[in-house]
């Protein structure tokens, strides 16, 4: 598995993460079903499930006229993953996160998520320290 095929299967697991309340173990097993599991996949999904009060507060500090109830499931999972790997994954260029957001939420969103995950992410990027 790629981290752009992690990166898919961990938006499917925080999405459905958001709508059950599982362990995300159980929910990587549900989403892999009998793929292996891969360990970039597993640290999205245990480093933003760690992190995702954290993460939420930097969301809803960069939305305007916005909450973060309002917005999608799987708008909101993209921009968790990508504040997750942006302060917490250290090995990843900031630019290479907003870039795979932006493409998931190309394939995954609606018409105009691109836009605003990057809008979100361009200030987030403005607030946290150069990688």
């Amino acid at each position: 598995m790629n981290r752009r095929q992690a990166r898919e299967k961990a938006l499917q697991v925080l999405f459905h993460l958001d709508l059950n309340e599982q362990e995300p173990q159980i929910a990587i097993s549900n989403v892999l079903e009998e793929e292996a599991t891969d360990s970039f996949l597993e640290e999205l999904v245990f480093g933003t499930t760690s992190h995702k009060e954290e993460i939420d507060t930097i969301i809803k500090g960069n939305l305007e006229n916005w909450t973060i109830e309002r917005i999608g499931n799987v708008d909101r999972a993209i921009l968790r993953i990508a504040i997750y790997e942006m302060k917490f994954a250290s090995s990843i260029p900031t630019n290479v996160s907003m870039n795979e957001a932006i493409e998931l939420a190309k394939t995954f969103g609606d018409d105009d998520s691109s836009k605003f995950i990057n809008s979100v992410l361009s200030k987030v990027k403005d607030q946290l320290p150069v990688k």
